[in-house]
């Protein structure tokens, strides 16, 4: 009998006696049961618990970006500004309902964790989790500053740090960890390696964001070196990463259709990175002059600026050749099923349009202002449509599907094998 939700992952392996820890309607891999009944594991709120993967965190990605761009229409409407509320208070919820689901799977399921960091693919999408979460700073500092004033800031700014802090975890040990527990070649590398690596760009971008709004010149300097050094520990290393991949493509093939929305996924650091530099310096250029900062230079702060929006531009031109390979690629590909992996459709796109809009304003360019109010609808409708996607497939369950499972699976199957032997030895004895 298959088992892809890994039913015995809740077992213990040790003494023999306790494989009746498991539920009493759970088929033993000592038996030879067709008929048995699924185990309570892969039944109700269980199963989508042990399935619940990393890679929901990429719904609030999309979505963050969703409220973002709309907020920050080039063409707005107080109507879209209501909209973009509202799906930043989606984006909220979500967030927390799926940081409580997956705090009850790693505590119910600990042995599950340590299957998901060792999986070639899962444990890159622990990058989604601050990149999602940024999303939500993001729009703190857009809104509710603002709006509500007071200690807000420091609200927003506390966030961010936990934020900053956990995407320099990701970037810094998990491409680490790929490098040592798992054999890589040329057809392996795939867009979803830039995932942890993207999580430090975004927290410099949002950094930048957040010391818009910070009123102390002391903490928000602060913030705009370490949003610097953020953005210097991602940059380079996804352009080596987008380097490897674009060899992967031109030497060996285009990815499986499973995965081809993954192509899209360069124009993630790049839009990003875009964005993050150009708005970076535009804070240097207000707080420098204040903090005296680099006083043998006169002007450092304007020179940090244009040097933003050189680097800036140049990165959305890159970008651009990776929008054109990556639609030729789908078009190319024609039909691909539906899986968690389409909502590299939104994010990665929304960060490049975001990139586009600041081009437009910095300028200022009607150009890049319309482009980003077409680059913006395009992603909002596509949003609509994977999120349908995944309703529908959420409520049927079939969405929920954990590859590293089968890795505990495969454990407990082993260790109940050499238990049975183990117990039939004492038996004939």
């Amino acid at each position: 009998m298959s088992d892809p939700a890994g039913s015995g992952a809740n077992c213990q392996l040790n003494p023999i006696e306790n494989i009746k820890d498991c539920d009493n309607t759970c088929p033993s891999t000592l038996l030879d049961n067709s008929n048995a009944k699924p185990c309570k594991t892969q039944r109700g709120w269980r199963r989508l618990v042990r399935n619940f993967t990393p890679s929901w965190f990429s719904v609030n990605m999309g979505t963050g970006i969703t409220s973002i761009l709309l907020h920050n229409l080039p063409y707005n409407g107080r109507w879209l500004q209501y909209v973009s509320y509202i799906i930043f208070a989606l984006n909220v919820l979500l967030f927390v309902i799926f940081l409580a689901i997956s705090v009850v799977r790693y505590t119910l399921y600990p042995r599950i964790w340590a299957a998901m960091i060792r999986h070639p693919t899962q444990s890159l999408f622990l990058g989604t989790f601050p990149m999602g979460l940024a999303t939500i700073i993001n729009m703190m500092a857009f809104v509710c500053v603002p709006s509500w004033g007071g200690q807000w800031w420091k609200v927003t700014w506390a966030i961010w740090w936990i934020d900053a802090t956990v995407s320099v975890a990701c970037c810094f040990s998990l491409p680490f960890i790929l490098m040592t527990k798992h054999h890589n070649t040329i057809s392996s590398i795939t867009g979803a390696w830039l995932l942890p690596i993207v999580s430090t760009i975004v927290a410099a971008a949002s950094g930048a964001i957040v010391a818009e709004v910070i009123p102390h010149d002391d903490e928000k300097l602060i913030t705009l070196i370490v949003s610097y050094v953020l953005w210097a520990t991602g940059v380079p290393l996804a352009m080596c990463v987008i380097t490897l991949y674009l060899l992967r493509l031109t030497t060996n093939s285009l990815p499986p259709k499973a995965v081809i929305v993954s192509s899209f996924l360069p124009l993630g650091p790049l839009g990003q990175g875009s964005f993050g530099i150009m708005t970076m310096g535009k804070v240097a250029r207000e707080v420098f002059p204040r903090q005296h900062s680099l006083p043998a230079v006169q002007n450092a702060g304007e020179i940090l600026y244009v040097m933003g929006f050189l680097i800036g531009i140049i990165m959305w031109g890159f970008g651009l050749i990776w929008l054109t390979f990556a639609a030729a690629t789908i078009l190319h590909s024609k039909k691909f099923p539906f899986n968690m992996g389409w909502w590299g459709f939104t994010f990665p796109l929304g960060v490049f349009t975001v990139a586009t809009t600041t081009l437009g304003t910095e300028l200022p360019s009607a150009f890049f202002r319309i482009l980003g109010t077409i680059f913006s609808l395009t992603v909002t409708a596509l949003w609509i449509m994977v999120a349908i996607g995944t309703l529908i497939r959420a409520y049927t369950g079939e969405i929920f599907v954990a590859p590293c499972l089968k890795d505990v699976e495969d454990k407990v199957k082993d260790s109940q094998h050499k238990l049975g032997e183990q117990h039939g030895t004492k038996q004939n004895i």
